[in-house]
């Protein structure tokens, strides 16, 4: 696997630093509240296990699965709900827990979807944001890193399902994708 790693952008001591930060931000923001994490699987899944560790407060977990990319590196910008969630959201406060957000189009219609099912709030959490690609208007509360238009891979993220167990963020040499 190291074989097709291009360089190591995010260290897995400096992944646990900021999760620790994000966990401890968002214990004091949702003190007193019905918190419930919407993971967007499948690659939120490691950093939101991490992160709901950090959480000093009762909560609950649910899981989506969203695709606009099919086995694409870009997305198609159509969105389909592979996986809905379980647990009804009316009146409570949805912390969406993702791994990447760059056109922002994907979690800008999961956003739109879960309010009009009337939680009390729905606030963002990436650890990681490629801005540079951002296409559509998104307010994110809470962000790791953000990080350059390249091919990252690691702590979750994936390319073909591989890769996602690499305990760092990593750029995924561009012949291994191409």
């Amino acid at each position: 696997m190291n074989k097709d790693i291009k360089k190591v952008l995010i260290e897995k001591n400096e992944l646990q630093s900021k999760v620790a930060e994000l966990g401890a931000k968002i214990s004091v923001d949702y003190k007193g509240k019905d918190l419930l994490i919407v993971c967007v699987l499948k690659g939120a899944v490691v950093f939101a296990s991490d992160l709901m560790r950090e959480i000093q407060l009762p909560l609950d977990i649910d899981f989506m699965a969203i695709s606009s990319y099919g086995a694409n590196t870009k997305s198609s910008g159509v969105v389909r709900i592979l996986k809905d969630l379980n647990t009804g959201i009316e009146g409570r406060h949805v912390l969406i827990v993702e791994d990447i957000i760059d056109s922002g189009l994907t979690l800008a219609y999961l956003v739109e979807n879960l309010k009009s099912r009337h939680p009390a709030s729905v606030e963002i959490c990436t650890i990681l944001d490629k801005r540079e690609r951002r296409t559509a208007e998104l307010y994110i509360k809470y962000t790791g890193f953000i990080v350059p238009d390249e091919f990252v891979v690691g702590y979750g993220l994936d390319y073909a399902e591989k890769y996602r167990n690499l305990p760092y963020i990593a750029v995924l040499k561009e012949e291994v994708y191409q």
